[in-house]
């Protein structure tokens, strides 16, 4: 018997009670959550709980209510769908149920000072870049500070954003990435998913399991060297994938200014630095950045 048709909009809710039928859409099926249990935590991994949920307003959130109440590190939280996702500069993120990754995890870097927390999102995004590439053979780039990038007919489009956020001591990250989003499905035209990239697989597990064996390995590397980004090598892994660099750009900062110049660098604090008309250097620790054409000649 199929299961009723209207969802229910309230609560944190798991495969097992009524709801929609996850099998709706057969090209987009759940996630096994036991199975990524049994693949994903393993003793010494980093890995410590792993729960799916079908629907939860944002699982950035839920990770910090348990943040807040002493969970572990290694807590990994996967929606099947938000209801209020959010990314950064608290813009909304909205996608269908099961076509994409929307997940958070819970760190706590104990070994690194918290001044250098502000890498981790930098490094969930070599990690999914380097995942993608891998797996998915899409070539992904990473717009600064942490947007994933993938080039669709010439035109750069964003496949996914990033959300690091501090609660009870440790570090909520959350990613978003589209995975199946069809062209009418995308929140804007500036959108793209994986399948619209023309990715050799779609499937959520296998990139899931993949993302987060790869984040962990580098994450490792990372922690042992105190949260260093040139004693761990995610400066330059970092570097090599910015497709910001390079580029005449057009920062939005905070408060409403603008910075406009060539973003000529990314500094150890993992601000962008850009030179201006005049030849002046200024680091840019937070604002929204614009690739800007270049005049035609």
């Amino acid at each position: 018997m199929s299961a009723p048709d209207t969802p229910r909009r309230s609560g944190l809710r798991g495969f097992g009670h009524s709801g929609p039928s996850p099998w709706t859409d057969l090209d987009r099926p759940p996630l096994d959550e036991g199975a990524l249990r049994h693949d994903l935590i393993v003793p010494g991994g980093l890995w410590t709980s792993l729960d799916v949920v079908a629907e939860t307003g944002s699982t950035n959130s839920d990770l910090a209510d348990r943040a807040r109440a002493g969970a572990a590190q290694g807590a990994v939280l996967v929606a099947e769908s938000q209801s209020a996702a959010r990314g950064r500069m608290d813009r909304q993120w909205t996608a269908p149920a099961r076509s994409g990754l929307f997940l958070s995890v819970l760190l706590r870097p104990e070994e690194v000072p918290v001044e250098r927390y502000g890498w981790l999102p930098v490094l969930v995004g070599v990690a999914a870049a380097g995942t993608l590439g891998r797996i998915a053979e899409v070539e992904v780039g990473l717009k600064w500070p942490n947007d994933l990038q993938v080039a669709i007919d010439g035109a750069e489009r964003k496949l996914g954003g990033i959300l690091t956020e501090l609660s009870g001591g440790a570090v909520v990250v959350g990613l978003g990435l589209n995975v199946s989003l069809r062209e009418p499905e995308l929140p804007v035209p500036t959108a793209a998913s994986l399948a619209l990239a023309g990715a050799a697989t779609t499937d959520r597990g296998t990139l899931l399991r993949a993302l987060l064996r790869d984040f962990a390995d580098l994450y490792r590397t990372w922690t042992a060297a105190a949260g260093d980004p040139h004693a761990s090598d995610l400066l330059r892994a970092y570097v090599d994938r910015c497709t910001t660099l390079g580029r005449r750009v057009k920062v939005h900062l905070p408060g409403g200014d603008e910075l406009v110049g060539e973003a000529v660098a990314v500094d150890g604090d993992g601000r962008l630095v850009v030179r201006t008309a005049d030849g002046a250097r200024r680091a840019v620790g937070a604002g929204d950045v614009v690739h800007v054409r270049p005049e035609p000649r």
